[in-house]
């Protein structure tokens, strides 16, 4: 059996063109949705063709990128369909998985992203390399200015003010607060087993 999958990026676009094509196709059914295609954004029609697809189905799209902006995101879908016994077929590239020319043509696709995630990585470390050579660390910047630290600490040596006041004072969580200060952590949990002796 032939299923359809028709996506346009915006409420404004129209679905007919690749309806009539998927039609003409042979598909018996069709899941339609006006809805992003970028990388990681959920498009529920498609989990729903996807969902719907048995053995020996043929997905059909009207274009490759119709599966979405991400040739990663597209080839593990359609290496997905390939495992679950599902071909998968494009209209405007004349693409079709069963054809020698198709797997070759995904295959050279699934090389590509493979190359350009390993690029992206390769990159990343780089980045990460030199931004700790200038001494700059990766990740999320401080919720914690370095003001807000010694305020922190300035309360704390005061003694009566709880971790709970001072988180709510400097605007964090107390995972947060503790996350800067463990020492104040290790020190409520001696706090609670001595009240609890």
């Amino acid at each position: 059996m032939k299923i359809g999958y028709a996506r346009v990026s915006t409420a404004d676009q129209n679905l007919d063109m690749q309806r009539d094509a998927l039609t003409r196709a042979g598909c018996e059914k069709i899941f339609e949705e006006k809805k992003s295609g970028k990388a990681g954004s959920r498009r529920p029609e498609l989990e729903a063709a996807l969902a719907y697809l048995r053995p020996d189905d043929v997905l059909v799209v009207w274009k490759l990128d119709r599966l979405g902006r991400s040739l990663v995101e597209m080839m593990r879908t359609i290496d997905k369909l390939r495992t679950d016994g599902i071909s998968f077929r494009s209209l405007t590239e004349e693409l079709d998985s069963e054809s020698a020319q198709g797997r070759f043509f995904l295959q050279i696709h699934g090389a590509m992203a493979e190359y350009f995630l390993d690029l992206n990585r390769e990159r990343t470390m780089e980045g990460l390399k030199a931004a700790l050579a200038r001494g700059r660390k990766g990740g999320r910047p401080s919720k914690l200015t370095e003001e807000d630290k010694r305020a922190a600490r300035a309360m704390l040596a005061a003694g009566d003010i709880s971790v709970a006041e001072i988180a709510r004072r400097l605007g964090v969580s107390r995972v947060t607060f503790y996350d800067h200060f463990p020492q104040a952590r290790a020190n409520a949990r001696q706090s609670n087993r001595s009240a609890k002796n």
